[in-house]
């Protein structure tokens, strides 16, 4: 029986790290939902030391959205340094961080560059850690459409892509943080790897939405150019559960 540990879910309110506390919870482990909301912020360091008091693992699922490089990368830059710190202070024994499936090779887009820097701050804080490395989530997937329709269409990049739901992300990160530190990355992934455009029909057909979609290999992602595995990981991989079908029908 595994033992019961308490877990600090920074950003433990939002899409995913909602969905892990649950998780922890109702396999009886005590759970922070650590937010900006409830007065802890690892940006500003406020409500970090009593948060982190006596906790075995921390998950930082912590988010923001922006265009701007700096800005982004400071925020989890900033935010990762101080929450490795805190941990360290506090004896919590493993740091957990969401990051997303090659970013490290999209650093012209602003958020995988912040992402990249989140990285760095962990791997080199001397915290014990694992980083989750996920690719897109189902979720995103409406967001996604509607940022390559114009005109009457949807045109997409040429690539592949194998986007994961954020109940299987959550339990993979809630899995992670239960176990031993891998000091190293961990990619995680949907159960289909089909071309980006064909999700995204399947997406606009379940919805009614005749839009015709075609792919392009001249479109970008968000100002990084692509080739078709850019965001998709390799044979090393986990797995989530559900599909694009099951998530669509539910």
């Amino acid at each position: 029986m595994t033992k019961l540990k308490k877990v600090v879910v920074i950003g433990g309110t939002g899409l995913i790290g909602s969905k892990a506390v649950e998780l922890l919870q109702d396999a009886g482990h005590e759970a922070v939902a650590a937010s900006s909301r409830n007065g802890i912020n690892a940006y500003t360091r406020e409500g970090l030391e009593a948060a982190l008091a006596g906790a075995d693992a921390v998950i930082d699922v912590s988010n923001m959205m922006s265009f701007d490089k700096d800005v982004i990368t400071d925020f989890f830059e900033t935010s990762s340094r101080n929450l490795t710190s805190a941990e360290q202070a506090a004896g919590v024994r493993h740091h957990v961080a969401l990051s997303i499936v090659n970013a490290d090779q999209l650093g012209a887009n602003p958020y995988m560059a912040g992402k990249v820097a989140q990285e760095e701050a962990v791997a080199t804080s001397g915290q014990a850690y694992s980083i989750v490395r996920a690719t897109q989530f189902h979720e995103f997937i409406e967001t996604l459409t509607g940022a390559y329709a114009a005109d009457g269409a949807v045109k997409v990049p040429e690539i592949d892509f194998q986007p994961i739901a954020a109940s299987d992300v959550a339990a993979a990160l809630v899995e992670a943080a239960l176990g031993e530190p891998k000091n190293g990355t961990i990619d995680l992934a949907g159960p289909e790897r089909a071309s980006f455009e064909s999700f995204v029909r399947a997406y606009l057909a379940a919805k009614g939405d005749g839009r015709k979609v075609t792919a392009d290999a001249a479109v970008d992602y968000f100002g990084a150019p692509v080739a078709k595995g850019s965001l998709v990981p390799g044979e090393e991989c986990i797995k989530g559960r559900i599909t694009i079908a099951e998530w669509l029908k539910a």
